[in-house]
């Protein structure tokens, strides 16, 4: 897959791939969050296709497709993010943060 890459390059790299129907903030904050729902609702319909089919190998077989639309997930969040004023570091630095807060508290 060649080197690895963090969220800070990562970040950079999608929003010069990042196309929008739109300048206004508001439309552009709509349309990514639509595209997120959007493409995570496609990792979930192929982990119920195995469910449906009650294979746990056939998510296993198509893990690869499925890693596919996680990529597609990212790059909305990332988009997502970057309208709101955050990067992906920044956003993972507050979920750990607020998970070990909701761990603490059990």
């Amino acid at each position: 897959m060649g080197r690895s890459m963090n969220f800070t390059e990562y970040q950079k790299e999608q929003m010069k791939l990042a196309i929008y129907p739109t300048n206004d903030w508001v439309a552009k904050f709509a349309y990514v969050s639509l595209g997120l729902i959007g493409e995570a609702g496609e990792v979930s319909e192929k982990v119920k296709k195995g469910i449906r089919k009650n294979k746990f190998e056939y998510i296993y077989n198509n893990k690869e497709e499925i890693a596919k639309e996680l990529g597609d997930v990212l790059w909305y969040i990332s988009a997502l993010s970057h309208e709101l004023g955050y990067d992906l570091e920044e956003i993972a630095k507050m979920n750990i943060v607020k998970l070990k807060d909701r761990d603490a508290r059990n």
